[in-house]
């Protein structure tokens, strides 16, 4: 079971609970997995570690958030967006291995938002995704080594698109 405390989120070390069923928890819907909208693979198992493309802002109904941070939308809308993104990226993962339980932790995940050049924020909207990885595979195993970028635009004008790298269990 998780604790929330203050937006963050908090192991029990007395109960331990699986990545399948910390998402369950979570009452969160996935997306659906995206489609690559140009010549790569948004899924590659290289070795005991999985790669994932870029991924956008997908809602459930398959459209994008879409905006510049600091002209469309705040820090918040921003985090939300990010947020949104792990949850693309877990479709992918759900849709290419059946279970986030096959992942044994986060290893990296770049983060990159569509900003105005005053905007400074960027690991905080960046958060968004990374609080949701560690509800699901902990405080440990869900936070590994990130960057979080601004760019001047991003594909279809996308708040935040992120990759991320993955071990897998053996």
């Amino acid at each position: 079971m998780l604790f929330r405390q203050t937006h963050k989120i908090y192991d029990n070390p007395l109960i331990k609970m699986t990545p399948d069923k910390n998402f369950e928890q979570l009452n969160l819907i996935l997306p659906p997995a995206p489609k690559p909208l140009g010549v790569y693979k948004p899924f590659l198992i290289v070795g005991n570690f999985v790669y994932v493309s870029g991924h956008g802002t997908v809602k459930t109904d398959g459209s994008l958030i879409i905006g510049k941070v600091g002209t469309d939308m705040d820090m918040e809308e921003a985090k939300a967006a990010a947020k949104q993104v792990g949850l693309a990226i877990l479709a992918t993962l759900k849709a290419n291995l059946g279970s986030f339980d096959r992942i044994k932790r986060v290893i990296k995940v770049l983060g990159m938002v569509n900003a105005t050049p005053d905007f400074e924020r960027h690991p905080y909207v960046i958060n968004g995704c990374s609080e949701l990885f560690a509800a699901i595979w902990g405080s440990d195993n869900g936070v590994g080594v990130r960057s979080a970028v601004g760019m001047g635009s991003l594909p279809d004008n996308i708040p935040v698109e992120i990759e991320a790298i993955f071990e897998l269990n053996t």
